[in-house]
């Protein structure tokens, strides 16, 4: 959906909304992972990317200790691959660290029916066998095709299933907020 054509209908977060909902959500990570040994981020590409290296810093300062982050590109294992278009755009996967017996929380911006959990998962288990899969959201919007929840939810955000949630991040996009299009 090209959303130049679309008109705000709300805003849901401003720069510092994003910033106290990712600083909440790094102290319950290091809260139910007891710490951060054996913890590691992966962020899916496109804005789970520089979420992830967010948390990681908030973690960091809350911790003093730093936590590994990882780049995940689940276009090949998208169940839609074929509806999206004849020549998908590959970005890139680097996991500098094993994930075998690690606890991973998978980080993105936005989860919807969960189709692109299910995809991340299949590729993360691709590279290994991790301890556990947890995963982190700035905003959930319901609408659920698959039986996939966030553990860490920055904010849950009631959608029409015709609304678009736009999520601009200083590192994407030169601008932060989040938004409701119609």
């Amino acid at each position: 959906m090209n959303e130049n054509v679309l008109r705000q209908k709300a805003r849901i977060l401003d720069a510092e909304g994003i910033r106290r909902a990712l600083v909440r959500i790094a102290h319950e990570i290091v809260e139910r992972n007891k710490g951060t040994d054996n913890l590691a981020l992966i962020g899916i590409q496109r804005r789970g990317v520089p979420l992830a290296g967010r948390l990681s810093r908030y973690i960091q300062e809350i911790e003093g200790s730093s936590v590994p982050v990882g780049i995940l590109d689940i276009t090949l294992y998208r169940d839609d691959l074929t509806v999206l278009s004849h020549q998908p755009l590959l970005r890139k996967t680097d996991v500098p660290f094993p994930v075998e017996n690690k606890k991973i929380v998978l980080v993105d911006d936005v989860i919807f029916t969960g189709r692109t959990v299910r995809a991340a998962l299949d590729a993360i288990i691709d590279l290994g066998r991790p301890k556990l899969i947890q995963l982190a959201v700035l905003i959930d919007r319901g609408h659920r095709e698959l039986p996939i929840r966030a553990d860490y939810v920055g904010k849950n955000v009631p959608t029409a299933r015709r609304e678009v949630v736009a999520v601009r991040l200083q590192e994407t996009d030169g601008e932060e907020r989040v938004v409701i299009l119609e």
